[in-house]
């Protein structure tokens, strides 16, 4: 419903009538509607970590970084609606105490960066490389919001994927110098 419609569509009643389950039902299996966006949001971060997890691997870390970064571009471009949410929501809770399996689906993302970064900067510290891999993934959850809505379009025609290639790649660049 939310990927067709957008997260306007999503009130409890019209959930009820595209489920064919009661109110009462989705009220008791989820107590609120929060508890319920939380489970779709937990689904969609799954959906992208199993899209960018079977992203085969190079021996070139450029190429690796690249085919990563567009992946979740591609991703988010064909689930605006649903990245929305998750962003919107995350934007809009900033409390919210979240479950360690939602918490475990981000930080299995990260990992995914961070066997990027592996590659890229091989001789980084592993805390310095997972505070790098934390800096890009949120780097990149920030501009997932100019992705999934058209936010930049009053500011002109800036191509929103070779903005988000151009910020981890340069963001990389600085590391492999920094390491030298």
């Amino acid at each position: 419903m939310v990927r067709d419609k957008g997260t306007e569509a999503l009130t409890v009643r019209k959930l009820s009538d595209a489920s064919g389950c009661s109110v009462g039902a989705i009220y008791n299996q989820f107590s609120n509607m929060d508890n319920f966006i939380v489970i779709q949001n937990f689904m969609t971060l799954e959906d992208l970590y199993t899209k960018l997890r079977n992203i085969p691997s190079s021996s070139d870390a450029f190429t690796d970084t690249n085919i990563l970064v567009q992946a979740f571009v591609d991703f988010v471009l064909e689930n605006k609606n649903l990245w929305y949410l998750l962003f919107n929501f995350h934007l809009t809770h900033p409390d919210k105490v979240y479950s360690v399996y939602y918490l475990r689906k981000v930080v299995d993302i990260i990992n995914l960066i961070n066997n990027v970064l592996v590659k890229s900067v091989p001789n980084m510290e592993r805390p310095e490389r997972m505070l790098s891999s934390q800096i890009l993934w949120l780097c990149l959850f920030a501009l997932s919001s100019f992705l999934a809505k058209d936010v930049l379009e009053p500011f002109g025609k800036a191509d929103k994927k070779t903005i988000c290639h151009i910020l981890v790649n340069t963001y990389i660049a600085g590391l492999t110098v920094l390491e030298k």
